[in-house]
């Protein structure tokens, strides 16, 4: 039985910051069964939160109709991949004809991550530029690359990653969800190792701190997660908070 309330620990925070009127920011966990999702929306008129909701809701109730109907054989790594980049392109499909049927959602979007732990795996699928993060030990690994215009200047070396810290380019994704008729998830496995610590955020959080704050947070604070959740938000927040920030 995939139930991993016994093993996994998971705790979640959802913020607007201390600029935006509203949260376009979408988050669910699904303890039971060790799946955890964030969004990141986008678009006028409150549609991102539109958007962030629809890929949230479809993607768990729709990991959880697959569970449910392979209750027989474990799901390996392969159909679990498989699984979440079939999910992610129907939200994409979703979020892409609401847009185009109704003005009020005229080009509204969301960035998307998907953690889902089983089997001592966790596959994570991710577009756009909301992260996933492992604490192991004390080394901080980034295990999503960031789908934006920053990113893709970083690794063709036109820009440093010091100089990315202060562009101004930071929130131009190249990929996201319900702005083209298909998008392509990134998924990608990692065997997992006890009291490993896993963050997604949305950028609202690593956009206000740097790396090395979030490691010292999640180390220093990692018997007490919801804690540590609760102080990463307000260090975004002490920073001028921006954006919407949520963190899982």
């Amino acid at each position: 039985m995939h139930d991993l309330n016994s093993v996994l620990e998971i705790v979640s925070v959802t913020h607007p910051g201390m600029v935006r009127s509203h949260n376009e920011d979408s988050i669910a966990v699904e303890k039971d069964i060790g799946l955890a999702v964030l969004a990141d929306g986008m678009g006028g008129y409150n549609a991102g939160e539109v958007a962030s909701g629809i890929a949230v809701a479809m993607i768990c109730s729709e990991v959880k109709k697959a569970l449910a109907k392979s209750k027989s054989e474990v799901l390996n790594g392969n159909a679990v991949e498989k699984l979440i980049a079939e999910q992610s392109a129907r939200a994409n499909e979703a979020i892409y004809e609401a847009a185009q049927s109704q003005p009020r959602y005229s080009g509204m979007g969301t960035t998307l991550v998907v953690a889902f732990w089983h089997d001592n795996q966790m596959t994570v699928g991710h577009i756009g530029d909301s992260r996933l993060y492992r604490l192991r030990g004390q080394a901080l690994d980034l295990l999503t690359r960031d789908h934006s215009l920053l990113q893709e200047q970083i690794d063709s070396g036109m820009i440093t990653k010091e100089q990315a810290r202060f562009s101004q380019n930071k929130n131009l994704v190249t990929r996201a969800v319900g702005i083209d008729p298909e998008v392509e998830a990134e998924v990608h496995t990692h065997p997992v190792q006890t009291d490993d610590l896993y963050l997604l955020c949305s950028d609202g959080l690593n956009d206000m701190l740097a790396d090395e704050d979030i490691q010292l947070t999640l180390s220093s604070l990692r018997s007490n997660l919801p804690l540590a959740a609760e102080q990463l938000v307000q260090q975004a927040n002490d920073n001028g908070g921006r954006d919407n920030v949520s963190v899982i």
